[in-house]
């Protein structure tokens, strides 16, 4: 006959295994879709399933959980953007062409929060966050540094004039970045990105010119 303790202990079962990276997805979707600031702990905790403390104990506070989501987004749509970018085989305006298509593709595809993460969470976020501020303007800043690389590659490759101004270009690209993702967020579908990157597209021949 068991005791009343042990019909306790065979109830509770086993205990779930935290899921950091199942956690971090579902985390990096509630900052993307409301910000930095206007997601709160008990937001955090009731989206991944997990307890406070165990957050707590895997990422320090939020902006801990923020820096491991932000790694996340850049590992996973960052980086495809970028493998579309750098492929071997194509022309730079190939390249480029290739990673704006892409990038109107993620930002618009109707399965996650519409346009960039970092841009979203950029826009929204208050000068109180200055921590969270200084590696949003860094991963910001490194998605233009990702074009420029690409462009002066092509440069020293002898494709593009050895007269230009990469970094003007690059610049310019990323402007052109942020705006196709402000689009996304108030709605443009990808036929309307698409239709953007084709007026960006046939401005290339100019855009290359020294």
């Amino acid at each position: 006959m068991s005791t009343c303790s042990e019909t306790i202990k065979k109830g509770r079962g086993r205990p779930k295994t935290f899921d950091r990276d199942d956690a971090l997805d579902k985390a990096l979707l509630l900052f993307w879709q409301h910000g930095f600031e206007a997601t709160s702990m008990a937001d955090l905790v009731a989206a991944t399933g997990a307890k406070a403390p165990t957050l707590y104990a895997e990422f320090e506070n939020k902006e801990g959980l923020f820096r491991a989501v932000m790694d996340r987004y850049m590992d996973s749509f960052a980086e495809q953007r970028a493998r579309a970018l750098n492929c071997p085989g194509k022309s730079a305006q190939q390249g480029i062409e290739d990673f704006f298509r892409t990038t109107a593709t993620c930002f618009t595809d109707g399965k996650k929060p519409s346009g960039c993460f970092i841009i979203c969470t950029s826009s929204a976020l208050a000068a109180s966050s200055s921590d969270v501020a200084r590696m949003l303007h860094a991963r910001h800043h490194a998605m233009e540094a990702t074009l420029h690389d690409f462009l002066h590659q092509r440069q020293v490759q002898g494709e593009l004039a050895a007269a230009l101004d990469v970094s003007q270009v690059a610049e310019y690209l990323a402007c052109v970045l942020q705006g196709i993702s402000v689009r996304a967020r108030e709605g443009a579908s990808t036929e309307d990105v698409n239709r953007i990157i084709d007026t960006l597209m046939r401005q290339w021949p100019t855009l290359i010119q020294p």
